[in-house]
């Protein structure tokens, strides 16, 4: 039972607050939390990290750095991420994206965390405060195991793609403000026509995001037409492990993903 609410005011404090409990929990939007909670969890003790100084993106020689409490919300007024705004639209509604954050988006369940999905693809790295003080570390690697015990997620760091290189497309049962059945973000570099190097990223499919490493190694010195693209996107079949949900069984899941891939990577 939910006990206590901790606010403390620097990442310092709130690992201290961490460790006074086994029963505590990391907050920051609260829109994955705060559901489980309403059902009933043996979390005892709350650890807010809205005023850990978290917040903010700063965008600096072509690298963007976003603070882990910073809101889904920031992200769309930031000018300088305007490429993430297809990618933005299609995660929840403007109030969800008000309180959701980029650190959460994280950790939350598939088929949730369209987010993550493109930061995978955009090879974007975290910075995770320890005992031990802070390392950066892969999001690939977060979202695949998670940090350890203790661990506070700290900050997102990427590069800001070429213009026209980073592409995405959702598939969900509607249009908006849903579930993903199929999630593709990637990015594309081409040098006189043919595909220098790509990173695809896929959420909906497996139980966490991850990169669709087969398709990569397809298209990678290949040209980027409909019949290269088409053969990648079926070499993503040996990249997933959809599951059955409310939304898709897996059976549908596999079925589309190679459709949303050459969609996504043309642009369709």
């Amino acid at each position: 039972m939910l006990q206590a609410v901790s606010v403390p005011g620097s990442v310092a404090e709130a690992q201290a607050m961490l460790q006074r409990s086994e029963r505590a929990a990391i907050i920051a939007g609260g829109t994955a939390l705060m559901p489980l909670l309403n059902y009933g969890t043996d979390i005892s003790t709350l650890v807010s990290l809205r005023r850990a100084g978290l917040s903010g993106v700063s965008i600096k020689a072509g690298k963007a750095v976003i603070g882990a409490a910073a809101t889904l919300a920031e992200l769309e007024a930031e000018q300088g991420l305007s490429f993430l705004h297809q990618a933005l639209y299609a995660i929840a509604s403007p109030t969800i994206r008000n309180m959701a954050t980029v650190g959460g988006n994280l950790f939350v369940k598939q088929p949730y965390g369209d987010l993550a999905v493109c930061l995978v693809a955009l090879g974007a790295t975290a910075g995770v405060a320890g005992p031990d003080g802070e390392r950066q570390e892969p999001v690939e690697e977060i979202v695949r195991t998670g940090v350890k015990p203790g661990e506070i997620v700290t900050s997102v760091s990427l590069a800001l793609p070429p213009t026209g290189t980073f592409h995405f497309r959702k598939a969900g049962r509607k249009a908006l403000n849903s579930a993903a059945i199929v999630t593709v973000a990637a990015i594309v570099h081409l040098d006189d026509g043919l595909v220098g190097d790509c990173r695809i990223g896929l959420g909906g499919v497996a139980r966490h995001p991850l990169r669709a490493l087969a398709a990569e190694m397809a298209l990678n010195g290949q040209p980027f037409d409909r019949d290269h693209v088409e053969a990648a996107a079926l070499a993503a079949l040996a990249d997933i492990d959809p599951f059955d949900d409310a939304y898709a069984s897996a059976w549908h899941r596999a079925r589309v993903t190679p459709i949303h891939v050459r969609r996504a990577l043309l642009n369709e």
